[in-house]
């Protein structure tokens, strides 16, 4: 991928505006998570520290465009960023009207983007407005760049120059060397509730991977797509045609989708239900399969254990239960014990990786959720093409 990085420009006495996500989940009021404000930072100290001013832009929660409310309001999330930064952030409201004047190290947040009437039909003349505030134009936003928005596309086709935060270069570099010239043997796994979700992806993949592993509700319609029966599991059961020629197709291959042949079951969906260890031959009609069994955990070990690169997208069981961890652990430790070339994403999957305390042992995390899975798919990210036009 040929895009401009941020790290490659002169911002001294510059004005640049980033585009970060800093949709943060709050809880009583207060942010409970920080993550993605925290993973904003680089590219922000980048400009503070070499003489430039910053203007950052976010969306948070799902707004009416045209319509302020006080849940929309990003100040709080301004307020955060200043006490990481050690400085204060103000929230620009009427930014159109009064253009900001900053001095180098100054920071400044614009209200919620999602407000602006325009945003999300990727406006040309919001995008012009966006861009009449800066020198440099910064997208750091990867969770975001699978959607074509006035402050993703339109400012990026405007603004002086155009180019790719920290965050942003890191998930386009990891991406790519895992998906365009991947260490073989490639592994996926992709895992989930249901196929439907998720059958372009492995569709997708299964052209691409040297093997194929799935979970959770997939795994489950694979196996009735066998014949096998599954009792009250979570399944599709209108597409176990589509599962089938996934299977086919991998089989056909020589790289049989490796199901799982045992698991672990309960008679209800409950933190405190009692676990069963089955066959998945032998699954009685009144329980359900949560994960999967031993026997399943160690072959997926081994099979991962032998990778050059894996990327990992979905929990295999129900992790959230600690009585329904122990497949989505095993894989989370077999994942971080290999000497793959590992990229993770998405929210399940993240939320697993911290459970299991492997976070600084999968090579690369990323933090998109939509644009990591359209990526993945081979979709073009229309965030991702505008950066690559103006690099060229």
């Amino acid at each position: 991928m040929a895009f401009l990085k941020l790290t490659e420009q002169n911002v001294q006495g510059k004005t640049v505006l980033i585009r970060a996500d800093m949709n943060v989940p709050f809880k009583d009021g207060k942010i409970s998570d920080d993550t993605r404000i925290r993973a904003s930072l680089a590219s922000i100290k980048y400009c503070l520290d070499n003489g430039a001013s910053v203007i950052v832009m976010t969306h948070l929660g799902r707004p009416t465009e045209g319509e302020f409310h006080p849940e929309d309001d990003v100040a709080p999330v301004a307020a955060h960023l200043g006490g990481l930064l050690g400085k204060e952030v103000k929230v620009l409201n009427d930014w159109r009207e009064n253009k900001p004047v900053l001095n180098a190290g100054d920071v400044v947040m614009l209200q919620n983007v999602r407000i602006n009437k325009g945003e999300k039909k990727n406006d040309l003349e919001l995008g012009k407005a966006y861009a009449s505030l800066c020198d440099i134009f910064v997208n750091d936003a990867f969770g975001t760049a699978h959607r074509a928005q006035a402050s993703t596309e339109a400012v990026a086709q405007v603004a002086p120059v155009a180019c790719a935060g920290v965050l942003m270069a890191g998930e386009l570099d990891a991406l790519g060397k895992a998906l365009k010239d991947p260490a073989r043997p490639m592994v996926a796994i992709v895992a989930g509730s249901k196929v439907s979700t998720k059958l372009t992806i492995l569709n997708s993949l299964a052209d691409k991977v040297d093997t194929l592993i799935v979970g959770g509700g997939i795994a489950n319609t694979c196996l009735l797509a066998q014949g096998k029966e599954v009792g009250k599991s979570l399944v599709e059961a209108d597409l176990v045609d589509e599962a089938k020629k996934i299977m086919d197709k991998m089989a056909a291959r020589g790289n049989p989708i490796p199901l799982p042949v045992d698991s672990i079951t309960a008679t209800e969906f409950a933190e405190n239900a009692t676990p069963y260890e089955r066959d998945v031959d032998a699954i009685p009609a009144n329980e359900e399969i949560l994960d999967i069994g031993p026997k399943s955990r160690e072959r997926l070990a081994e099979i991962l254990k032998n990778a050059g690169t894996i990327v990992w997208n979905g929990p295999v069981g129900v992790f959230e239960f600690d009585n329904f961890a122990g497949g989505t652990e095993a894989v989370a430790h077999a994942i971080a014990d290999s000497n793959a070339f590992s990229i993770a994403g998405g929210g399940d999957t993240l939320a697993s990786i911290a459970k299991f305390g492997v976070t600084d042992k999968i090579s690369y995390i990323s933090t998109g959720g939509g644009a990591f899975l359209e990526f993945l798919e081979g979709k073009e990210l229309p965030a991702v093409a505008i950066l690559e036009k103006r690099g060229a």
